[in-house]
């Protein structure tokens, strides 16, 4: 299943050139064309999925193990000191492509400060509230 109009279809699917560091049948990863830092990779599903919400339970299953790899392979061969694993859901989280894919990004000592928030603060009461309520939409 692919959408003829999707730019990551296309791109995963070998239609537009790119970088390619991996593929398989399920997967390509490329390297990001704005990159975050040196190295920046995407894991793209060859297969259509809009968002994390829409993807099936196989390519789900894989794609932790494959950013592990690749993660793995860019401590090796950059000598990044670690990695992010980003993944938007939604344009509020973010996301631009509607198309699942998964942020491989290096990191380096002294390196840019990207993904980081400074932590709020809750009681005990409200993370209880809060728990039950997403308790609920689990149901």
């Amino acid at each position: 299943m692919r959408d003829e109009n999707c730019i990551f279809c296309k791109i995963a699917n070998g239609e537009i050139p790119a970088a390619t560091l991996y593929e398989d049948d399920e997967f390509r990863v490329i390297l990001d064309l704005g990159p975050a830092s040196k190295g920046h990779a995407l894991i793209l599903p060859k297969n259509h999925f809009a968002d994390l919400l829409d993807l099936d339970d196989g390519v789900s299953s894989k794609v932790l193990a494959l950013a592990a790899k690749i993660g793995a392979a860019m401590k090796k061969s950059l000598g990044c000191a670690g990695f992010n694993l980003v993944q938007n859901n939604g344009e509020v989280a973010g996301q631009t492509v509607f198309h699942f894919h998964m942020h491989v990004i290096p990191r380096y000592e002294g390196g840019p400060d990207m993904v980081s928030w400074e932590p709020g603060t809750s009681s005990g009461e409200e993370l209880a509230k809060l728990a039950e309520c997403i308790k609920k939409g689990l149901q």
